[in-house]
């Protein structure tokens, strides 16, 4: 079976830059910025419930180009594919940061305007710009987090904040929450903010550290498959299972699963239920899990 190539990550500005030219009839974009998708190593749904996770960035990518306005007005075109009709939008920046950027439809433009609300940094000037990726939209590996970060990037060349990277991912996360609808932990926009070519990133999501951990083995080989099931985690039982996770730490009386073991779990099987003991049973053996991996 062929392998198929990873498109550059040049490739993939050159095709931004050329839609920005047809799309404004305007000379070069000025900014060019990108953030990587993301795998997830060892440690699946902990990192709402605070526990520890080992994602590694992706070659590839969403790419933003674009230039600044001299008015309030955005303009955005994406030609990432699978993205919901229409393929443009245009707004205008609200004058006070207060107000609020209320999402709509197209579903893709939700997450540009939940960045745009919690930019941390103001006030923002208006600007035209052309998203692509080459992170398959609905395949696993955080399309959405690549876009948040890229967003936010972008924004950082056009309106500088104080260039915290922890926080720059939260306020992604964030966006994601409001905007998109979707009660992501802090896994996806932590390893495309702070990923690094070669390297693992080992994130406690209760302290918000995270530790570098270099793949110099040689003999190490990582194999991404694609299923071709095209997924959406706001329509999916994520939510639910979140939920299920933080009713269990709550009837366990924890802040989190983190702080709950398998005989917390043992002693509790009445109480918890058969959905809420499964979920608590999946949660915590991961912790000692991912530690022992390394």
């Amino acid at each position: 079976m062929a392998s198929c190539p990873v498109p550059s990550v040049s490739s993939v500005v050159a095709g931004a830059r050329q839609v920005y030219r047809e799309s404004f009839g305007a000379s070069e974009p000025v900014v060019a910025v990108c953030a990587p998708g993301r795998v997830n190593l060892i440690g699946e749904h902990t990192d709402y419930n605070q526990g520890f996770v080992l994602p590694m960035a992706l070659p590839l990518v969403t790419v933003m180009v674009g230039s600044p306005t001299p008015d309030r007005s955005v303009s955005i075109v994406t030609v990432a594919e699978g993205a919901d009709e229409p393929r443009r939008v245009d707004f205008v920046l609200p004058n006070d940061s207060a107000t609020p950027i209320a999402p709509g439809m197209p579903k893709w433009a939700n997450y540009v305007k939940g960045v745009l609300q919690h930019y941390r940094a103001g006030p923002l000037p208006g600007f035209q710009a052309v998203l692509a990726s080459s992170v398959p939209l609905g395949g696993g590996l955080s399309s959405s987090a690549s876009l948040e970060v890229a967003v936010y990037t972008f924004l950082q060349q056009l309106c500088p904040d104080d260039g915290d990277a922890v926080s720059k991912a939260l306020a992604c996360q964030k966006a994601e929450h409001t905007h998109a609808g979707m009660p992501c932990g802090i896994m996806d926009q932590f390893i495309s903010v702070l990923g690094k070519d070669g390297h693992a990133l080992l994130i406690d999501c209760r302290s918000l550290e995270a530790t570098l951990v270099p793949l110099t083995d040689q003999g190490l080989v990582i194999l991404i498959t694609n299923s071709n099931v095209r997924h959406s985690l706001t329509g999916s039982e994520y939510p639910s299972r979140r939920r299920q996770c933080e009713e269990a730490a709550a009837t366990l009386g924890k802040s989190s699963l983190r702080e709950a073991t398998l005989e917390d779990l043992e002693g509790e099987p009445c109480r918890l239920g058969h959905t809420l003991n499964i979920r608590g049973g999946q949660s915590c053996p991961w912790r000692v899990t991912i530690l022992q991996a390394l």
